[in-house]
């Protein structure tokens, strides 16, 4: 078949799901509230189901009032027993699958369960998703005529008692159809090895000798993985290696602070940038238009979503959880998930507003336990990657990591921020540069705002030297995949880490 042909007759294909997202948007209420119901009925004779009557749930007003919302710590028992071959604990289909997922890289591991329906229904439905938007979008596109570079799994899967554990991103590869790997660069081997270096010098020669049309992995490690490229073939932009490249798809952390770097390394006027939301629990959001700064969220994945009031360091009253009915735009919630892989009122870690309501749009805001509050200032990522991004223009900058905590008080000493920055492109004044981003961070946060004119100093920043963070991270065996920096603490234990590597 030739070519042309082909891409044709897959984007009319993809694009025929677009009038069941439609269905969705038009009635979300509907769609989720039989969801649960589905969800509930499914599970109603497994362990979880007995334990919380799911056979009387009628609605969801029982189910809230029945099932408690539940954390990682909470579950983890019954997670440990279903890893060592017990099944039917909290979803009655077989589950093998967990995807190990820090959530951040200062903490231990988490073995989320990967259920077929969450595979098939979720997260490979939002893989053609992503698709179907794109062209929908951009019906000249010719992205199909050639390859996706992807970049993930950075840990090869394991097995014990049967069940196996790795990256999701791994895990998705290994079960991918065979067909899918025909679209993909690199391999599934290739994706799959888990020592870093090699892996990416293994993706370059491979995706050199193809015509990449697409990439999709999370900026931070997608960006290292381009200037190597870079580096390799002594091209100045990846738009002279991969000329055909029309698109990224991107997730994982913000892009705030890499969208200049990338915008550099493609600079046609028509390349596009499409965000998604997902996690090792789910696939949640994907950009729904072109330019757009906001995600579509996905209500037929097989999750049903539920939404408490974010505040920081405030324990959460259960009657504070409302429906995707009851939010409101503009408010900062924390995200709870009751998922096809047996997740009940779960409790993600991840916080979310909303820009609109018909549809439902959202914007990630950060992570509950990713905020500074020492002080009463409540500020949050949301509002520390707005502030990094006005300064960079500003001061003609770009920064390509940092992380912050508090200074607190000692005797009678006010307290500050302490933050360390590593610049891709410094600016001529770094005490400028802090200046401006003390105050802008007042002008994004009104409780900061307050406690700078009482209790706080200015921030106090410190310049990182070049490849700090990336040192950081292979130190900590945490190269590639999913993980990150956390980008603001309470505690000052990541930053004593780093300043003092910073030094030596």
């Amino acid at each position: 078949m030739p070519t042309s042909l082909f891409n044709s007759i897959a984007s009319w294909i993809l694009k025929k799901r677009i009038h069941q997202m439609e269905l969705f948007m038009k009635y979300p209420e509907e769609v989720q509230n039989e969801l649960l119901s589905e969800l509930i009925g499914k599970a109603q004779n497994t362990e979880t189901g007995i334990r919380y009557g799911f056979e009387g749930i009628k609605n969801y007003e029982d189910f809230k009032n029945t099932v408690p919302l539940s954390t990682y710590e909470s579950i983890a028992p019954q997670i440990e027993r279903c890893r060592n071959g017990v099944q039917n604990i909290f979803w009655p289909t077989p589950i093998k699958w967990f995807a190990k997922s820090s959530g951040t890289t200062d903490s231990k591991s988490k073995f989320i369960p990967v259920s077929n329906e969450a595979l098939e229904d979720c997260h490979y439905k939002a893989g053609k998703d992503m698709l179907s938007l794109y062209f929908n979008n951009n019906p000249d596109s010719q992205l199909l005529s050639g390859k996706c570079l992807r970049l993930g799994g950075s840990h090869e899967l394991y097995n014990e008692n049967n069940s196996y554990f790795g990256d999701l991103s791994a895990i998705i590869i290994q079960n991918l159809p065979f067909w899918a790997e025909l679209s993909s660069t690199p391999s599934h081997k290739t994706s799959l090895m888990s020592e870093w270096e090699t892996k990416i010098q293994a993706i370059i020669t491979e995706a050199l000798q193809e015509k990449v049309t697409s990439l999709a992995g999370v900026p931070s490690w997608m960006l290292i993985l381009l200037q190597k490229v870079l580096q390799e073939t002594g091209n100045r932009v990846i738009t002279d290696v991969w000329p055909d490249a029309e698109v990224y798809f991107h997730g994982g952390v913000s892009f705030k602070p890499y969208k200049e770097l990338f915008q550099n390394l493609f600079p046609k006027k028509d390349f596009h940038f499409y965000e998604i939301y997902n996690a090792s629990e789910g696939f949640f959001g994907i950009q729904d238009r072109n330019h757009a700064n906001d995600l579509l969220l996905m209500l037929d994945y097989g999750i049903f979503y539920e939404f408490i009031p974010f505040q920081p360091n405030k324990v959460v009253d259960e009657s504070e959880v409302i429906p995707l009915s009851e939010v409101k735009l503009d408010t900062n919630y924390e995200l709870v998930l009751t998922t096809n892989a047996g997740l009940w009122r779960y409790r993600i870690g991840d916080t979310i507003r909303f820009t609109s309501l018909a549809p439902y749009r959202i914007q990630v805001t950060g992570r509950t336990k990713h905020h500074i509050n020492a002080f009463g200032e409540e500020l949050i990522i949301d509002n520390a990657e707005k502030a990094i991004s006005l300064v960079s223009k500003q001061t003609n900058s770009i920064v390509s990591n940092y992380t912050a905590a508090p200074i607190f008080m000692k005797n009678n000493s006010k307290g500050a921020h302490e933050w360390i920055v590593e610049f891709e492109k410094e600016p001529k004044n770094i005490q400028n540069f802090a200046q401006l981003l003390d105050q802008t961070l007042q002008d994004e946060n009104s409780d900061y705002e307050a406690k700078r004119r009482s209790s706080l100093e200015q921030l106090q920043l410190h310049q990182a030297k070049e490849g700090l963070f990336y040192l950081w991270l292979s130190k900590k065996n945490k190269l590639g995949g999913q993980h990150k920096i956390p980008r603001l603490s309470n505690s000052r234990a990541l930053l004593e880490e780093l300043l003092k590597m910073n030094v030596s």
